[in-house]
């Protein structure tokens, strides 16, 4: 299939993504942009988030990286489960009592203007590094299925993506997003469930037949139980659960949509849900991997981790098949990235520029000031991108979780120290704990053979370094006397 007829799909998705944001942004304002003016239906909220969760990476990457460790993927994922329910039964009332428009504000008066700042600036950072990693994966992809044939330079692929990107997200914000990413999300699922089918009636073979070749081929196992290794289940079983948490229960993108949501109840709805599809879809995600993978050993591909599924799907399938992964992929790109821009967006200008309590601008002047701050977001998300593309690793997915081990274990440690002490730190020393705290996991993991021995930390490193800022906070505390006053004050 050529690569002007594929490019041209591309094209007419985004367009049908303008005509979405076109109809959802009508009469919108800022209340809008930050969080859909509180009126988001929860299903739609539900679904959408799924996209959102998964990205291009688990598309891609989680296939990709069967052929190395099975299964083993689903325990962090059990780790998710766990995640979610904590998330709608701890955090979710706590964000709705307060009335939260960016849930950073809840560190404020609790600790008290710079924990707030720290917590803000964290946010921003993870999801930065994190949002763009995953554009990454996708935007390399499309560059080397599609636009490589037409001699567009790899930056510039990445700026028109980002320019779709702000047309479709400049007005709406959370309000379009909850739509757009509904739409993409049936479509990288029907793109996942397609591919799937395909490979198995290529292969002629039922699911019963399928799973006990993977099982025979070493793909399938799930569970690994050698305790000192970084892959043991336990490990990996909380370390899923300390970043669902992290990357989604303390992360303004995740919960900006979840508080867009009329009432607490039917947001704990959206959060559960979630929790029990995310099981099912990436296990779908697994059991693709391993067809593709019994599918490179028939044709003896050489392709490996995130270029398999690609490599498959464009040059070894029918051409209405590579159409669909193209559109599911594409689908997959935007909910992590339109998200994540709109998230800082909101979180920069609520959280740092204090945007909202603003009484020398009038509306219009906060709305071009937001506008200003949404364009210089995609601006930095394009060096990061590019910044990857020189790193060029072979699995994005491992990068990610690593990363959001150092980024997201200070605010983790923040909303547990507020949420679980009834201490109040010194908050000009609280930058210093959530900046000290990383430093030393880094040490901690480049050198843990010297420390551990045979001992491995994996995505663990989240754990401690979230404990390492609780004990720092502690350090730096005085017992309060009245937690729910603070509550009261920081709801005004």
């Amino acid at each position: 299939m050529s690569a002007g007829f594929l490019f041209s799909i591309v094209i007419a998705y985004f367009i049908l993504l303008l005509v979405v944001a076109w109809k959802t942004s009508k009469n919108s304002n800022n209340e809008s942009f930050f969080i859909g003016n509180r009126n988001s239906n929860w299903m739609l909220v539900a679904f959408g988030m799924i996209g959102t969760s998964l990205s291009g990476v688990t598309f891609v990457s989680v296939p990709g990286a069967v052929g190395k460790d099975g299964f083993g993927y689903m325990q962090v994922v059990l780790g998710y489960m766990i995640g979610y329910l904590l998330i709608a039964y701890v955090l979710l009332p706590l964000y709705y009592r307060l009335k939260l428009t960016s849930i950073y504000g809840y560190l404020k008066t609790r600790m008290g203007m710079l924990s707030y700042k720290t917590g803000a600036w964290f946010f921003i950072i993870s999801r930065l590094v994190g949002a763009t990693a995953r554009l990454y994966l996708v935007v390399h992809i499309l560059q080397i299925t599609i636009l490589d044939s037409f001699g567009i330079p790899f930056w510039v692929s990445t700026l028109i993506i980002l320019v779709m990107i702000i047309l479709y997200t400049f007005e709406g914000g959370v309000k379009t997003i909850v739509w757009t990413d509904t739409l993409q999300t049936t479509c990288m699922l029907l793109g996942l469930i397609i591919c799937t089918i395909y490979l198995l009636n290529h292969m002629n073979m039922g699911v019963g037949e399928s799973l006990e070749a993977m099982r025979s081929s070493g793909l399938s196992q799930i569970f690994k139980t050698d305790p000192s290794k970084n892959d043991f289940f336990i490990k990996q079983i909380l370390a899923g659960a300390f970043i669902t948490l992290s990357m989604t229960g303390i992360d303004q993108e995740m919960m900006q949509k979840s508080i867009s949501v009329t009432n607490l109840k039917d947001s704990q709805k959206n959060m559960v849900s979630l929790a029990f599809i995310m099981v099912v879809v990436i296990g779908l995600f697994l059991y693709l991997g391993g067809l593709l993978h019994l599918f490179a050993g028939q044709e003896q591909l050489t392709a490996k981790g995130d270029a398999l599924f690609p490599d498959v799907a464009v040059n070894h399938m029918p051409p209405y098949i590579s159409v669909i992964f193209i559109v599911a992929l594409i689908s997959a790109l935007f909910p992590s990235a339109d998200g994540a821009m709109t998230a800082l967006t909101s979180s920069f200008c609520i959280d740092i520029a204090g945007l909202q309590r603003r009484t020398d601008m009038n509306e219009s002047q906060k709305k071009r000031f937001r506008q200003k701050v949404h364009l210089l977001v995609a601006f930095t998300f394009l060096l990061l991108v590019m910044m990857f593309y020189w790193i060029n690793d072979n699995s994005m997915i491992g990068i990610i979780l690593k990363l959001a081990g150092y980024t997201y274990g200070p605010l983790l440690g923040l909303f547990a120290f507020g949420i679980f002490t009834k201490r109040r730190p010194q908050d000009r020393l609280v930058p210093y704990v959530c900046f000290i705290a990383p430093i030393i996991c880094f040490f901690i993991d480049r050198y843990q053979q010297v420390i551990f021995g045979d001992f491995k930390i994996g995505l663990e490193l989240i754990i401690i370094n979230a404990a390492l800022t609780f004990t720092g906070l502690l350090i730096i505390s005085k017992p309060v006397s009245d937690l729910s006053q603070l509550e009261q004050d920081s709801v005004h």
